[in-house]
């Protein structure tokens, strides 16, 4: 843009200010004043947007990641919707950052010049009035329509965005159309702007389903035939009945505030029990049904959400349930846990120890909510999967306005969000050592001050876990030995799979939470297998399995040739004894080997065992063989 076109559009935003004429849009008027008066910016200045290091934008992704691959699939969507040409499709952090930008590749060179490429900061407090800037401001969908624009080096673009809103109200992202059409109509925004907004609800209700993949979610509307579409109120709750997340939509149709929702129980609000709530639950929860609010509001809704599961406790004294949903049936691991809860109930600090994927996260959320701190706030932060340069606000938070790129209204850090309840710190010893002294100075002092902020006093009970050898990282100077002492008041070591001795019982019990209501046994010999691996990935690993084949199952039994290749190659020991006829067991054993072979086809089984399919009827039915029994039915 030449210099006396960079002028007259300088003039002309003076003019608007200054006159305030009639027609214009308020936001812009507005978001020209702040970029006069707050920002301080000129209109006529023509240089070109900031670009962050390339060190800063991985950061970026990384913070997001999960977003931007919510985000890819419909991003490239909206893109062919809009015939691809001439469109740049760009997401941004809630800090206008680029972190994602889709353009066709004979165009990539036409946006880059316009300042459109990763990395790029189209804050409003940078770049004037633009879509993403101002709508990071304003909180709301909206075009900027060329000279709408602050800067008059911008005016060449058109620019529709929408916020993205994470499950508790924050802005998480921005997504935005832009076109350097100089010929590109206000009536063409009308129709882009729809797209864009729809695609940001699409990208928000996906990241809210994520969040709350494993608590029940019930999904409502007006209407029975909007309950799944984007426009649905998106509710979750924890097993208790418990409040946990509530989208945009949800506290509109219920006309409610989310403080005012979060953390009461879902009965409070809705004119059922939570028991009737959950018998309603399904795992697909395609069907809706009439609901009622407290208030007399008719909806019409569905539950997402698994089967309750009687958690497993096995011991010769009487015990509470742990409500957590996790198997006890190891009597080493059921002491443990009644050990866990005493001293935990004494405000005693709890050190996990465990392999990779033991079961570490859930053995300490079943100790919260068997304690008396139960209804209030369990917070995991895994110490490992974020940043360092991230880790300090994440667990202290930071005041508003206290480094460039923070949130005006500043953020909790885990800590805060924790008091009242408890803390889990998960692979404690990858926390960085200079945070490792501002903890010990929490745990010491109850303390917190928050990044630029002032002192806040906390309640919260911390329980750690790692799978290293803290004593060694002690040795190494990796880790405070004080901090050590101070986190492991009592230490609790969570054997692996392969070392428990309630493997069956666990078996049978993630089966029937990953089942997801469906009637599922496991045969004789895929039990056996299952029960013979080795399990590197511990319970994760086995929940894991179990979920595909889950999915997978066509009948109501798991059949030995269901399993993964790798655990069908294990050479398996023979099963025990099923009587005292030492005949009769092998040629018992004999049946349900070939059996399994065949995959229960009578005929097949029959030839490979050189016999007739009555003779075969004839010795299933003596050995009382029958295709859905279970392994401890047969031994």
């Amino acid at each position: 843009m030449h210099s006396t076109d960079l002028n007259r559009h300088a003039r002309q935003v003076i003019n608007v200010i200054q006159g305030r004429p009639q027609g214009c849009d308020p936001s812009i008027v507005r978001s020209w004043q702040r970029c006069l008066e707050d920002y301080h910016l000129d209109p006529a200045q023509n240089i070109a947007p900031t670009v962050l290091e390339h060190s800063r934008i991985l950061e970026g992704r990384e913070r997001l990641q999960q977003v931007l691959q919510i985000a890819g699939h419909e991003m490239n969507s909206l893109h062919q919707q809009l015939s691809g040409a001439g469109h740049a499709v760009l997401l941004t952090d809630a800090r206008g950052v680029i972190l994602n930008c889709i353009t066709a590749p004979t165009e990539r060179k036409v946006f880059e010049h316009a300042g459109l490429w990763l990395g790029a900061d189209w804050s409003e407090a940078r770049e004037g009035t633009n879509g993403i800037g101002t709508c990071l401001v304003e909180r709301q969908a909206l075009s900027i329509y060329q000279d709408e624009h602050f800067r008059g080096r911008h005016t060449g673009l058109t620019c529709s965005a929408s916020p993205v809103f994470d499950p508790h109200g924050e802005l998480l992202a921005v997504l935005d159309v832009s076109s350097a059409r100089h010929e590109a109509s206000r009536q063409s925004q009308f129709h882009t702007m729809a797209l864009v907004n729809l695609s940001a609800k699409t990208i928000e209700s996906s990241y809210f389903l994520r969040q709350y993949e494993h608590q029940w979610l019930l999904r409502f509307h007006l209407q029975a035939e909007s309950v799944g579409l984007f426009s649905e109120g998106m509710l979750a709750f924890d097993g208790d009945g418990v409040i946990c997340g509530v989208n945009q939509s949800g506290l509109n149709l219920l006309g409610q505030t989310r403080s005012g929702l979060l953390g009461q129980a879902v009965d409070s609000i809705f004119d059922c029990s939570a028991d009737e709530l959950f018998a309603r639950a399904s795992v697909q929860a395609t069907a809706s049904w009439p609901l009622r609010s407290r208030d007399g509001r008719l909806l019409f809704a569905a539950l997402r959400g698994q089967p309750r599961a009687i958690p497993v406790w096995v011991a010769p004294a009487p015990a509470p349930v742990p409500p957590g949903g996790i198997c006890l049936g190891d009597e080493a691991l059921q002491s443990d846990f009644r050990r866990a809860l005493r001293v935990f109930e004494r405000d005693v600090p709890l050190l996990i120890n465990g392999e990779t994927g033991s079961g570490k996260e859930a053995f300490a959320k079943a100790v919260h909510q068997a304690s008396l701190r139960a209804s209030k706030p369990f917070v995991a932060l895994n110490c490992a999967s974020i940043p360092e340069s991230l880790i300090e606000s994440e667990l202290f938070g930071y005041r508003g306005g206290s480094f460039t790129g923070a949130r005006k209204e500043g953020m909790q850090g885990k800590l805060q969000q924790a008091d009242g309840g408890t803390l889990f710190l998960d692979e404690i010893g990858d926390m960085p050592l200079v945070l490792q002294t501002r903890l010990l100075r929490v745990l010491e002092d109850r303390v917190v001050v928050p990044i630029g902020g002032e002192p806040q006093t906390v309640d919260v009970r911390i329980v750690s876990a790692t799978h290293r050898n803290l004593l060694e990282r002690v040795a190494d100077g990796s880790f405070r030995e004080d901090l050590y002492y101070r986190l492991n008041g009592l230490e609790v070591g969570l054997p692996a799979l392969r070392e428990r001795t309630d493997k069956s019982q666990l078996l049978d019990f993630l089966l029937a939470q990953e089942a997801g209501g469906q009637r599922l046994t496991i045969s004789p010999a895929a039990r056996q297998a299952l029960l013979h691996f080795q399990w590197p990935g511990n319970v994760r690993q086995l929940r894991n399995v179990l979920r595909t084949l889950a999915a997978l199952c066509e009948g109501e039994v798991i059949e030995f040739g269901d399993l993964p290749v790798a655990i069908r190659q294990v050479p398996l020991k023979p099963l025990p004894p099923c009587s005292d006829n030492p005949l009769e067991d092998a040629e018992k054993l004999a049946l349900l080997a070939a059996l399994e072979q065949q995959r229960w086809h009578m005929t097949q089984t029959a030839a490979q065992l050189g016999v007739s399919r009555n003779t075969l009827y004839r010795k299933l039915r003596r050995h009382g063989i029958e295709r859905q029994r279970l392994l401890h039915e047969t031994l």
